[in-house]
């Protein structure tokens, strides 16, 4: 199984500091036992040329029982080997063991590489079945012989196996110590990097949608001489304007809702005025015009319409300044019971089902205002579906939490405005004419109510369904 390579920028540093030393290590080791191998053949080759064949020449006369007969072994090192060639053909070999020579047996194949050796008087690497490998020369003799003397290549080869491998231990120990060495250096290195990325981190998790936000203080240490340094000066930066445009955000909002607020109360009473003396000129006992009373009549409905809008922009202003909300037991089986009924009594042409615990379901909240946004769920049920629509409303309870799920089988929520559907005055229908008498801010308003209490909403809607769920906490997690 193939081994992953380091993904983190700490790790293929290290890795990569650990290769280029190994490569380094073998590169070193590589030359330096050729140097030393061709230096101790370079020896071997002196040595041999120092000898002159002596004793492969010395190997022409047979042993006899007088001294003067035996080959000449004098100045000739331990295991040198000699071997005279008359016209292609091995005569005598010997090699000298202990200051005495004895014969060599040659195979076929041995006799084939000692007749093979080029006579010009440099060094030549064989093998011999008997001897092993062996450094040898041939020269020309006095007597159109060939004169081949050999000296044995293990010195040098055990040499070179012993350099491999005290190189190979003191490489290995130098790789482990450098790349343990390299991997805190690196580290310690890349700390700033891990204040950046930390930093970034942090502000990547803050609530930057909306309300006011507190964002974390600049970097310390940003040294411009340093990449690292300059990459925190540039989050540094980075951070003051995201604080900057934070701060214009909030401002404006603030403004906003205070504007919302404002405009919202100062409406409420012209409205009411202009409700009351609509009222009042309909209660009027003497003949009234048809137009004029039709008039009147539209204005009553406008000017309860506007009341309504009027209420749910106050509502709206006041859960985003974060007012606190009653916080009581509430009863979700009875404001479901009371929201259905009503439901039921203002859409009797739609099939309304209730899927209940036998046990209540007690949650702490603010029981108007719940009631005031599961109501609105009903309603949107209602006005945005045909009649003879099944709507379902189905309550459960799980391990601290209490689920509301309204879903029907009407035509769905489009596509276009089902990401901003929680968004205020987004409608469905969105004629000037609304015919549906939605004013927009109905699921704005249950998000808000359901915010306000440490809950949950989500969406999900399709061809032919729709369910809305609501998730509230069994445990008050603000203080009243």
């Amino acid at each position: 199984m193939k081994r992953p390579a380091p993904r983190t920028l700490r790790g293929q540093l290290t890795a990569g500091l650990v290769v280029l030393l190994a490569l380094a290590c073998l590169a070193v080791g590589v030359f330096t036992a050729l140097a030393l191998r061709g230096f101790l053949m370079g020896r071997l080759d002196e040595q041999l040329a120092a000898s002159g064949g002596r004793f492969a020449a010395s190997l022409e006369h047979e042993a006899a029982p007088d001294a003067d007969n035996r080959p000449d072994t004098r100045g000739q090192a331990n295991a040198t080997f000699g071997a005279r060639l008359l016209r292609g053909d091995v005569t005598q070999a010997a090699v000298i063991d202990d200051d005495t020579d004895r014969s060599v047996p040659l195979t076929a194949e041995d006799r084939h590489v000692l007749t093979g050796i080029p006579v010009d008087g440099s060094g030549h690497s064989i093998r011999l079945s008997d001897l092993g490998r062996y450094r040898v020369t041939a020269v020309a003799g006095d007597d159109g012989d060939t004169l081949i003397t050999g000296l044995p290549l293990h010195p040098v080869e055990e040499t070179v196996h012993r350099l491999e491998a005290v190189e190979a231990v003191l490489f290995t120990a130098a790789v482990l110590v450098t790349g343990f060495a390299g991997a805190l250096w690196v580290r310690i290195s890349l700390r700033p990097l891990q204040r950046v990325t930390a930093r970034a981190a942090e502000v990547a998790g803050l609530p930057l949608a909306s309300g006011e936000v507190a964002m974390p203080g600049p970097l310390p240490d940003t040294d411009p001489r340093t990449e690292v340094g300059q990459v925190g000066s540039a989050l540094n930066h980075m951070l003051g304007h995201v604080e900057d445009a934070l701060t214009r955000r909030q401002a404006s909002e603030e403004r906003l809702r205070h504007f919302a607020a404002d405009a919202s109360h100062e409406l409420r009473t012209p409205v009411a005025n202009i409700r009351g003396h609509a009222e009042l000129a309909l209660c009027h006992s003497g003949p009234v015009p048809a137009p004029v009373h039709h008039a009147l009549e539209r204005i009553g409905a406008e000017t309860r319409r506007m009341t309504r809008i009027v209420d749910d922009l106050l509502l709206l202003a006041r859960l985003d300044a974060g007012r606190p909300l009653e916080r009581a037991p509430v009863d979700l089986t009875l404001l479901i019971l009371d929201a259905a009924q009503d439901a039921r009594a203002a859409g009797p042409a739609h099939h309304w089902i209730l899927d209940l615990p036998e046990e209540p379901v007690t949650v702490p909240g603010d029981a108007h205002r719940l009631q005031q946004a599961i109501g609105n769920l009903l309603g949107n049920a209602r006005t945005h579906t045909p009649p003879g629509t099944d709507v379902t409303i189905t309550l459960t309870t799980g391990h601290d939490r209490a689920c509301v799920e309204v879903s029907d089988n009407g035509p769905g929520i489009p596509d276009d405005i089902r990401p901003e559907v929680f968004g205020r005055f987004v409608r469905a229908d969105t004629a000037r004419s609304r015919s549906t008498g939605s004013t927009g801010l109905g699921l704005a308003i249950v998000q808000a109510v359901v915010t306000a209490h440490d809950g949950t909403i989500s969406l999900d809607s399709g061809n032919g369904h729709t369910v809305v769920r609501l998730s509230l906490p069994f445990d008050a997690a603000r203080s009243t």
